[in-house]
């Protein structure tokens, strides 16, 4: 309610004369706003501060810049955007990882898994006749890397993870790093981030074990020649 609202108010309970002088006016005026139903009507700290925020962010993009203060309103609003996201930081703190980034990277076997390679191949196999490609994708990418550690080419200790021996295993085969890399993205697909296998992944987990199984490492190549 604003003053002459006030006035308006107190002259209708005390009746006749309708027009007070000025003093009459103000001491009606400051006795009517002196109830405590506009005290509670008074907007807060934090609303002056919001209102405050939001009429600067209007006039910024509501006034008509000539030439030349195109430049000048960008690297105010950027500016303006820095400070928002420095005070966020400072209030609520460095976002959280994701839930997949805190936790630690999958391991490639499981801590009972002690099948050889044959066995994990001949698993697969099974696996594929049924069309249970997920299954088919991981059993045949686990008997790669169980053969690659039976010659003793990659050491595969418990807790490695997929692609940490895709890499181990690019040096003893350069010649197939980029297979070794997808091959392990196609395990760790449909193994942890439950996307589909398919029957294209499981041939190119097959081939890629089957194209290692037959080359000779890198070290071996070295000492020989």
């Amino acid at each position: 309610m604003g003053v002459s609202a006030a006035i308006a108010a107190i002259v209708a309970d005390v009746g006749p004369p309708l027009t007070p002088d000025g003093d009459e006016a103000r001491e009606w005026a400051e006795r009517e706003l002196a109830d405590p139903v506009y005290d509670a009507a008074e907007p807060t700290p934090f609303d002056l501060i919001a209102r405050a925020i939001a009429d600067a962010f209007s006039n910024l993009f509501s006034v008509q810049l000539g030439e030349g203060w195109g430049s000048a309103a960008a690297l105010l609003a950027a500016i303006v955007v820095v400070v928002a996201i420095v005070v966020a930081f400072a209030i609520w703190g460095v976002p959280r990882a994701t839930g997949r980034a805190r936790q630690q990277a999958p391991a490639l076997f499981d801590a009972d898994e002690r099948r050889s390679a044959a066995q994990l191949r001949a698993a697969a196999a099974a696996h594929a006749e049924k069309a249970e490609w997920d299954a088919a994708v991981a059993m045949r990418f686990r008997a790669l890397a169980r053969a690659c550690a039976e010659r003793g080419v990659v050491d595969v200790p418990p807790g490695a993870t997929v692609h940490a021996f895709a890499r181990a295993a690019a040096r003893a085969f350069p010649g197939f790093a980029e297979r070794l890399e997808s091959s392990a993205t196609a395990f760790d697909d449909v193994r942890y981030l439950r996307r589909p296998g398919t029957p294209e992944l499981y041939r190119l987990v097959a081939e890629t074990d089957d194209a290692v199984a037959a080359a000779r490492p890198a070290q071996l190549q070295e000492t020989s020649a």
